[in-house]
């Protein structure tokens, strides 16, 4: 058998591009949801938590600046993993062409 015959053994068949584009995309949903079922778990422990250490009337106040918080840290958080990516994405570029000169 030469190194052509054995590279395209029918025995070895990988799953199509689009089998594992779908599977990726899944993935991410799935990750994505149950973060989402997480953090709605933690919003009602939060909630209840300020209930009792504030009370109903001053828990309103500290709800509000604690949504100020998150929100501002979610903001910072999401720039820096999007700098990252970004530098990523620009060495895999330069690796890439790199390897068609």
């Amino acid at each position: 058998m030469t190194e052509e015959e054995e590279e395209e053994d029918p025995k070895e068949e990988k799953p199509p591009r689009f089998t594992v584009e779908v599977l990726d995309k899944l993935t991410a949903l799935m990750i994505t949801g149950f973060s989402l079922v997480a953090a709605l778990a933690w919003n009602d422990a939060i909630k209840l938590l300020f209930k009792e250490v504030f009370g109903m009337h001053e828990a309103l106040w500290a709800m509000f600046a604690y949504a100020i918080f998150v929100t501002i840290l979610i903001v910072l958080i999401t720039i820096y993993l999007s700098r990252l990516l970004r530098i990523a994405k620009e060495k895999e570029k330069k690796r890439t062409l790199r390897l068609f000169k």
